[in-house]
């Protein structure tokens, strides 16, 4: 049974970016340990939650009520109920690992240290790595050592083929991140920002370097979802891949003994 590290944030998880590739991963026999920057269940973003929610970019209806549905199952049967922190677990304990996304992977994620030395670990054993819109940043700022001097090395994504989330599809407008169902122990944050908390495509770019590519498809839909692999690398759009993302980290992680159904 393929161990797999699965890491969400505690600040803004989208809900079907979880929802999807736990069930896959879950459905396929995987052995699934959930980790947070907080050690505190990962609680969607409310407006992840709203199956009425009109994506105010590409102008559809973003959470399907069977997503919705799903999720509220996953909470309350406390599938996602977790105490364990990211700086408390080892990538020697794991097969895999599958970062997941939503706006507050910007901001508990991204600049996580103790998620680079995961990442950096991964990589170096040649573990499948998996990352969902948003979480991709946080493999911008996972450094392979500097060869020379005190300067950081390049990005583990340097010269590799990846997924960005489009500029094009940046939310404008304020954004807050209210949690669906907080707890007086798990909150979330109250914080607004103008949108996302940065732009994910430049940084991505920056980081692929001249000898890679990025692929940031403003196209893309549940129908026509984005989902790059790339080696042990797998990497997808935004929530519209989320079930294609899923069913990439079944096939990819089976190499490693998850078992495809």
């Amino acid at each position: 049974m393929t161990r797999v590290l699965m890491i969400a944030s505690n600040v803004g998880l989208w809900a079907e970016e979880l929802q999807a590739p736990w069930d896959a991963l879950r459905g396929a026999g995987a052995e699934l340990t959930l980790a947070t920057h907080q050690g505190r269940t990962p609680l969607p973003l409310a407006i992840s939650m709203d199956a009425t929610m009109m994506e105010p970019k590409q102008h559809y209806l973003v959470n399907p009520p069977e997503v919705v549905e799903r999720t509220k199952e996953l909470l309350h049967a406390g599938e996602w109920d977790s105490d364990v922190r990211i700086d408390g677990v080892s990538m020697s304990d794991h097969d895999a690992i599958c970062v997941v996304g939503g706006p507050g992977a910007a901001l508990d994620l991204t600049g996580n240290s103790a998620l680079h030395r995961l990442l950096l670990a991964a990589y170096d054993a040649g573990k499948p790595i998996a990352a969902l819109c948003y979480a991709v940043g946080a493999l911008v700022w996972t450094r392979l050592p500097a060869t020379t001097g005190p300067r950081l090395g390049r990005s583990v994504l340097h010269g590799r083929r990846v997924t960005a989330h489009p500029r094009a599809w940046d939310f404008e407008t304020d954004m807050d991140y209210q949690l669906w169902e907080p707890t007086a122990d798990n909150p979330g944050a109250t914080l607004v920002t103008p949108g996302f908390a940065f732009p994910l495509q430049p940084i991505v770019e920056d980081a692929v370097g001249p000898d890679g590519e990025v692929v940031s498809d403003a196209s893309a839909s549940r129908t026509n979802p984005c989902v790059v692999v790339d080696g042990n690398l797998i990497t997808a759009l935004s929530v519209e891949s989320s079930i294609a993302f899923g069913e990439a980290c079944v096939k990819e992680f089976g190499a490693v003994g998850v078992a495809a159904t």
